[in-house]
């Protein structure tokens, strides 16, 4: 069965649905944009947007699990989009959901009931985005969705290694990045092989 993918045009989400192209693993993609999507592949392309309670719902039809690679668009885009996408599984029957978040969400070393990005373990200084990913993050709590969060630290682009450490709930001590290649291998693998169930998952070096 398919997968419904959302932000395939995005950096991880381009990487991702190359990688189930590779595997011969069938995608549906919902898009703005679709001459944004490079990698094709199997992927089957909706063009919509994930505000659209009707687009998303044809988008996720007939599939088994869900995987958004959401950015936050400088606005609710994300939140919104999650909001949208629940409702849809929900409405689908669709229970494994995999979301590419931020490190600012995991919990905070120095004090486990505040996120990261409260404390002092995080260097940015504006905490918009963590929060727009915090909203998601509380949305899945509430939903009995078999969700599973990767929330990488710094991303930028490099290789394919397959070898970075994960971590449920917390940042991996001394981690400072993780390539976007390393963080779409995280989420594949998670979808191939679940090891973060409702929890949040620490991606780093």
């Amino acid at each position: 069965m398919k997968t419904a993918v959302f932000g395939s045009t995005g950096r991880v989400g381009q990487e991702l649905v190359r990688m189930f192209a590779q595997n011969g693993q069938p995608v549906r993609a919902l898009v703005r944009t679709p001459e944004k999507h490079i990698y094709t592949g199997s992927a089957e392309i909706i063009k919509g947007n994930v505000r659209n309670p009707e687009a998303v719902k044809e988008s996720v039809k007939g599939c088994s699990s869900i995987i958004s690679c959401l950015n936050t668009d400088g606005d609710d885009t994300l939140s919104a989009g999650l909001f949208t996408i629940i409702d849809a599984a929900s409405h689908a029957g669709i229970k494994r959901i995999i979301t590419v978040g931020t490190a600012g969400i995991l919990k905070a070393r120095s004090n486990p009931s505040l996120y990261r990005y409260q404390s002092d373990e995080s260097k940015r200084r504006s905490t918009r985005a963590a929060e727009e990913h915090a909203k998601v993050y509380e949305m899945l709590l509430r939903t009995e969705l078999n969700w599973t969060i990767a929330c990488p630290t710094y991303l930028p682009d490099g290789k394919l290694t397959g070898s970075y450490r994960c971590e449920a709930e917390f940042l991996p001590e001394g981690g400072t990045s993780i390539s976007v290649q390393d963080t779409a291998d995280f989420v594949f693998k998670e979808w191939q092989n679940p090891s973060f169930i409702r929890k949040r998952a620490g991606l780093a070096y």
